[in-house]
């Protein structure tokens, strides 16, 4: 199976040497082998499990209290705009 690791790479936004590439490429090979052997083991006679360890997730109700308001929330803020936080743009328009 041939990777492109290159287009994962952009698709990512990730700049990777031709080194990385390659050691990448190698490793992804290897880890969707496996998968493909993962495949072929026969789970016919497996009782489904929708999670394995019989631990319980303990969770508490969601219940709204109260916040810091707007301004407090902004009163540190470096930059704000009409009530919100203003930062600086993380990604580029294409």
């Amino acid at each position: 199976m041939k990777i492109n690791i290159q287009h994962i790479a952009k698709l990512a936004n990730l700049e990777l040497k031709r080194d990385e590439l390659k050691n990448l490429e190698t490793q992804l090979s290897s880890i969707l082998g496996y998968i493909e052997k993962l495949k072929e083991i026969d789970t016919k006679d497996v009782q489904e499990t929708s999670q394995v360890t019989n631990l319980e997730n303990i969770t508490r109700n969601d219940i709204a209290t109260p916040s810091l308001s707007q301004d407090e929330a902004l009163s540190n803020a470096k930059s704000k705009d009409n009530g919100l936080f203003k930062v600086k743009a993380i990604f580029e328009e294409e």
